[in-house]
This record gives C-alpha cells, structure tokens and sequence, in this order.
C-alpha cells in the first residue's frame, strides 16, 4: 500500500527526532514473525528502555544520511525496523534483539547499527550484542577486586587453625 506523502514526512520526522536522541541504534531484519512475536518484542525492548519502530528502508536511509554518522550504512535486505535507546544502556538495542532473535531461531536478525556514531555492520553489532550489562560488568568488577581479600582472610584462617 502506497503512503501519501505527508504520512511519509510524518515518518521522517519521527525516524529524525529518534537518531537525533539515539545513543545507539540497530538494524533489525525480520522475515516471518507474527503479530504476536512482534508484540512480544516490542514489550521485551520495551522493559530495557529501547525503542523498535518498523519503517521503509528509504525513509530509514534518508533519515540516516542526515545524521552524518561515520562510514557506510550496511546492507539493509528484506523488512526492516529499527531499534534504539536514549538510556546509558548503549548495548541493550543489539542485546534485545539478539536475545529475542535467539528465541526465534531465524524469524529475527541484526543487520548492523549505529554505535559511539560510526555505522557497524552485523558482525560487530553482534559483538556488541554479547557484552554483558553495565550492572553485570560492575558485579565481575567487584568479584575481582574482593577474590585477592577473601584468598588472603581464608589463608589467615588457615595459619590460625595451625598455630592453636
């Protein structure tokens, strides 16, 4: 079905305002994924404080080119949406859709995206994707600066229990 126009300028304005705001962006492909998927990814997303908007390929692209990110958008085939976040969670738009896209086995896949302002392509999104959380970073950081302190109480322990 064909869009007038000022549905299309609508859009634009909505995909501008959007990137504008991004802190990162990803590119979804999604092919056989019914009403009720989708949903459930929009309420997943969601949850993690990322936007999903499903919109023409020419309209994203033009969107895109305003913004001025570094390098070349990536290949865009088939249906595409995109994801974003305005939350300092960067990672979460790659990380929900490749966790969801897990799920779906094929139905869903990240083509690329836009990350620190440089255009990647799905092999680095998907990278990106497999970063753990800030939350979970921060508690594998504290883990590694407590495990010296708890070796060094257990190991006073043990010299205690052999002096009494």
């Amino acid at each position: 079905m064909a869009i007038s126009k000022n549905k299309k300028s609508e859009i634009l304005v909505k995909l501008d305002k959007a990137f504008q705001e991004a802190a990162s962006i990803a590119f979804v492909g999604f092919s056989k994924l019914t009403v009720k998927d989708a949903s459930k990814l929009r309420q997943e997303l969601s949850a993690k404080g990322v936007n999903y908007y499903v919109a023409k390929k020419t309209l994203i692209k033009r969107a895109l080119e305003t913004r001025g990110y570094a390098g070349d958008i990536p290949e865009l085939p088939g249906e595409i949406a995109v994801a974003w976040t305005t939350t300092d969670e960067v990672t979460a738009p790659a990380s929900g859709v490749y966790e969801f896209g897990k799920k779906m086995k094929g139905a869903l896949a990240l083509l690329g995206g836009v990350f620190e302002g440089a255009f990647l392509d799905a092999q680095k999104m998907t990278g990106i994707a497999t970063i753990p959380s800030m939350t979970v970073l921060r508690g594998m950081f504290a883990n590694i600066i407590n495990s010296p302190r708890q070796r060094f109480a257990i190991a006073l322990n043990e010299v205690a229990k052999t002096k009494n």
